[in-house]
């Protein structure tokens, strides 16, 4: 069989097909379903005992699909390269950016490395040794947060997945995606200064269907890890047209370290259609489950967290006073 390693963040995978076609291809183009809008690098590492976890790849194109799991080894059989050429959305295919290795990624951070992540926006403000985290799922307003707080001066942590360790000493972050995701919308109407020229050329009459991947890379910051940051944390809503900025902090930690623990989850305990064919069941265990809401009381408790808050906004307004914290 064909095999390969894979290193992201921490975590390591090997990866072994009877059909080499089957395996990823490195380094991955910036485009709309690419890991690199959810991890800043998948590296290819050698196939060696100790790894993590595998992925087996059996194709058999006389047999159902059909998947086999266990905590740190999964089995896919059935006809997987017809499978994963007819997928109407290849985010979700095996390594699409919603698919399989995403989410089992994120899943083996957690169980062997004790690496948590959010669903997060990342922005660093150097002077003041401060990170920004904005936590929600598609639609909440993250891209308006993500580019209304680099036209403001701050760097790029993530885009889309933000990751922390507990330690001895704090809370260690880690750099997560530097590609995201956005409408065309978004861009001409609220951000035309991050327009790539020649972006909507055409596309006009689907401004807010269409997305592009953007490599927001040059606006990094030059650490990869930040060790005990002052870290503000917002739930945002945003809506277009909404008048003002309504900031809640959410004051009682049980109702914080809910909306942590809903959030880091979400990815990994959510049932999914693979190639519209295939559901896997979530990826989530019950003692997952216990170490990630012990870490999410712990994130709210801890003393270099000094904001916490839900915010009801429109794009232009998104900040209001949160750089003030």
């Amino acid at each position: 069989m064909a095999r390969m390693g894979l290193r992201i963040l921490e975590a390591t995978i090997g990866l072994r097909s009877a059909d080499e076609r089957l395996l990823p291809r490195l380094p991955e183009p910036i485009a709309v379903p690419s890991l690199r809008t959810d991890f800043r690098v998948v590296e290819e590492i050698p196939f060696v005992p100790g790894l993590d976890a595998e992925i087996v790849l059996r194709p058999d194109a006389g047999r159902a699909l059909t998947y086999s799991l266990t905590s740190r080894r999964v089995v896919f059989h059935g006809p997987l390269a017809r499978a994963e050429r007819q997928a109407s959305d290849v985010r979700f295919g095996l390594w699409g950016n919603q698919g399989f290795l995403y989410r089992f990624t994120l899943r083996l951070l957690e169980e062997c490395h004790g690496i948590f992540s959010l669903h997060a926006v990342g922005l660093y403000d150097e002077s003041r040794h401060t990170l920004f985290v904005v936590a929600g799922g598609a639609g909440s307003g993250k891209t308006v947060y993500l580019l209304g707080g680099l036209a403001r001066g701050l760097a790029l942590f993530s885009t889309e997945t933000v990751h922390f360790r507990r330690t001895r000493k704090g809370l260690t972050w880690f750099k997560g995606s530097l590609v995201d995701n956005i409408r065309l919308g978004t861009l001409v109407c609220d951000f035309p200064d991050f327009l790539p020229s020649g972006s909507a050329a055409g596309v006009v009459r689907d401004l807010w269907q269409k997305k592009i991947a953007l490599d927001l890379s040059s606006r990094q910051t030059p650490a990869d890890v930040l060790d005990s940051p002052h870290v503000v944390l917002v739930f945002p809503h945003i809506e277009e047209g909404r008048p003002g900025f309504v900031r809640t902090p959410l004051s009682d930690p049980r109702i914080a370290a809910k909306a942590v623990f809903d959030n880091a989850a979400q990815k990994i305990a959510e049932t999914f259609v693979l190639w519209d064919r295939l559901p896997i069941a979530g990826l989530d265990s019950a003692g997952l489950a216990a170490a990630r809401w012990k870490a999410a009381l712990e994130l709210v408790r801890h003393a270099s967290l000094i904001g916490i808050s839900a915010v009801l906004s429109n794009p232009k307004e998104c900040w209001g006073d949160l750089l003030d914290e």
